[in-house]
């Protein structure tokens, strides 16, 4: 990070201007988004009283139910918690270290094949990739996870240079631990991984075999110790595993989490069951009125600079590194952007910052060997292509039903086209002129991702599915006529109602509930329960005691049965039950929480506090 020293004047001080920018991009009035997510928010709040709570992801102290993921994430925010108090900052400047790391980390391994100007143009590009603004500005797992993918890639590109085992085995444990973070999403990137070095690795091909292997075993073994853990521990003394149907991690990974995400059929999601509700599946996904804003705008060109890449590299030699690192990047961008363009469970657009280091690699390279090689017409052709096609990619991302900064379209594509022909023609220019070009090229190719950038880090964001753009609703502004999720980023047919948040917002508690529940809360277990996670994140984060969480996220959990509702009830531990449950519609799972709001409305006076019902389970 801190340079060569054969390296030129400019790479050290473009390195510390770019990182300090960064860090002044993703910082910058970070705590005017509060508790972001308040799912996470309240599991890093209970992760700083209780160590279990901790170590398993749970949702409150008194760990009656986990988050729906593996808890990676959370041990950085529930530490961080511990360390700092439980705040908006605690929870999210972690997030944005880690996009400065990220930032970091890609230009360092850019620049092992491409040289530190590459480095640089990719660092940069991810940096003003406003799906990336978004998402190392809050509080989902999403960040962790591109940290670890980004030290994964770099890891790669080090095994590649001499076949090194070591390397390729770190490699493999930082994938396994972006498995902690996001579960099965970390292995897309793995095929990838796996070819550049079959192919381009110094060595015999039975070497390569085998230090595949080792690489896939340390990807188990950092991935699965986890698991192992989780299904070996009494399941009477560990909290219910959030998103599971049988209170299995095994069953969140493969099931909820993991091929549930391609087909669609998710047991206990709202809109479960295949092809429900979560959009139109193809090509056009990415590119629609969803998903654009986030990270279209340099997606064309990704993918031109790829082919050119790999058209120019067609000639060297197995071991080409540069060849390699297109291997690297473009498997990595195609087969994640594949999966996100089929899959069809939930999908949600802020998942598509998995694809900005990719991106921001492959623009990164072209984009300085095509400068470099502007003299052959080819080049230069290609270069003024992708330069054209980006121009009218940004325009048809800003002009698709956005009234945002309506200048910025036109004026981008004019400058984009007028560059893309006076670039054509860069070799013949003097040299100040030439560089001066160059300038005014890369200002015009950031210019609409940046500015867009700007707007995110500008919005505060917050609730479950946050989007990129001047807007902090559940979907993204502007993209191209087509693909996309339905209007509002929700599944057809959800219904929310009940408590304070429903299923994906949260609403602290008013002052009277917030002393209500503070009051005599040493005397038990959970201040109070509620139906869904998002409700009772609200009141425990207003509280500051446990609430728990009746069937999960969804309320389609089947935790906790109405049995041992009725026991925690009939010994104090349960002091208030909160809300009127929730009505979903269009989805499948365990309906325990409908039951237990039901017996509770039977059996228990109900009273108003602050707008919200509350039953007294003491009296």
């Amino acid at each position: 990070m801190r340079g060569r020293p054969a390296d030129p004047w400019w790479v050290r001080s473009g390195l510390l201007v770019l990182l300090a920018a960064t860090a002044v991009l993703y910082l910058w009035g970070l705590g005017a988004s509060g508790w972001a997510n308040a799912f996470y928010s309240a599991a890093a709040q209970a992760a700083s009283q209780s160590w279990k709570a901790l170590f398993f992801g749970s949702t409150d102290a008194a760990n009656a139910i986990t988050v729906d993921k593996t808890p990676g994430a959370l041990w950085v925010m529930g530490l961080s918690a511990r360390l700092f108090g439980v705040n908006a900052w605690s929870v999210l400047v972690p997030q944005a270290l880690m996009g400065v790391g990220s930032v970091g980390l890609l230009y360092a391994t850019v620049r092992r094949a491409s040289g530190p100007a590459a480095g640089l143009l990719a660092g940069a590009v991810l940096a003003l990739t406003p799906v990336a603004a978004l998402m190392f500005r809050f509080n989902n797992p999403d960040a962790l996870l591109v940290l670890l993918l980004v030290v994964a890639a770099y890891c790669v590109v080090r095994a590649l240079e001499k076949a090194g085992p070591g390397w390729l085995a770190l490699a493999g444990v930082a994938v396994g631990f972006g498995f902690l973070a996001k579960m099965l999403q970390a292995f897309l990137v793995l095929p990838a991984f796996g070819l550049a070095y079959l192919i381009a690795a110094p060595t015999t091909l039975g070497k390569r075999l085998l230090h595949l292997l080792g690489a896939l075993a340390a990807v188990v073994v950092s991935a699965g110790w986890y698991l192992a853990v989780v299904a070996l521990w009494p399941a009477a003394d560990r909290p219910f595993i959030g998103g599971s149907q049988t209170n299995s991690m095994w069953e969140l990974v493969f099931g909820y989490n993991g091929f549930g995400r391609l087909t669609g059929d998710e047991v206990g999601s709202v809109g479960g069951g295949a092809g429900r509700g979560w959009g139109s599946t193809g090509w056009s996904r990415l590119f629609g009125s969803e998903m654009a804003g986030g990270i279209a705008w340099l997606l064309p060109a990704a993918l031109l600079a790829l082919v050119a890449g790999l058209w120019f590299t067609r000639r060297t030699p197995r071991t080409d590194p540069g060849r390699a690192a297109l291997v690297v990047w473009g498997g990595w961008l195609l087969v994640t952007a594949v999966v996100f363009s089929y899959m069809g469970g939930i999908i949600h657009p802020y998942y598509t910052v998995a694809l900005a280091p990719a991106i921001a690699a492959l623009v990164g390279t072209a984009a300085v060997q095509l400068w470099r090689l502007r003299a052959r017409p080819s080049a230069a052709g290609l270069l003024s292509g992708g330069l054209a096609l980006t121009a009218l990619t940004t325009y048809l991302v800003l002009s698709q039903g956005s009234t945002w900064l309506p200048w910025l379209a036109p004026t981008v594509l004019v400058a984009g086209l007028v560059c893309a022909v006076l670039v054509f023609f860069a070799a013949h220019l003097p040299q100040a002129a030439g560089r001066a070009l160059a300038v005014l090229a890369l200002v015009t190719l950031l210019a609409g991702s940046g500015a867009y950038t700007f707007a995110t880090a500008t919005t505060t964001h917050a609730g479950a599915i946050p989007s990129a753009g001047p807007n902090s609703g559940f979907g993204g502004r502007g993209g191209f006529p087509g693909g996309g999720m339905p209007a509002g980023g929700m599944p057809a047919g959800v219904m929310l109602g009940g408590a304070a948040g429903g299923l994906l917002g949260t609403t602290l508690p008013g002052p009277e509930l917030t002393a209500l529940l503070k009051q005599d809360s040493g005397s038990h277990t959970w201040v109070a329960a509620t139906v869904g996670s998002n409700n009772a994140t609200g009141y425990q984060l207003g509280s500051d005691g446990a609430v728990m969480a009746v069937g999960g996220f969804n309320g389609t959990d089947p935790y906790p049965t109405l049995d041992q509702f009725q026991q925690y009830v009939h010994s104090g531990q349960i002091h208030y039950f909160l809300g009127e449950g929730m009505q979903l519609t269009g989805g499948s799972g365990s309906d325990l929480a409908t039951q237990i709001a039901d017996w509770v409305a039977q059996n228990y006076q109900a009273t108003t506090v602050d707008g919200v019902t509350v039953y007294d389970l003491t009296s």
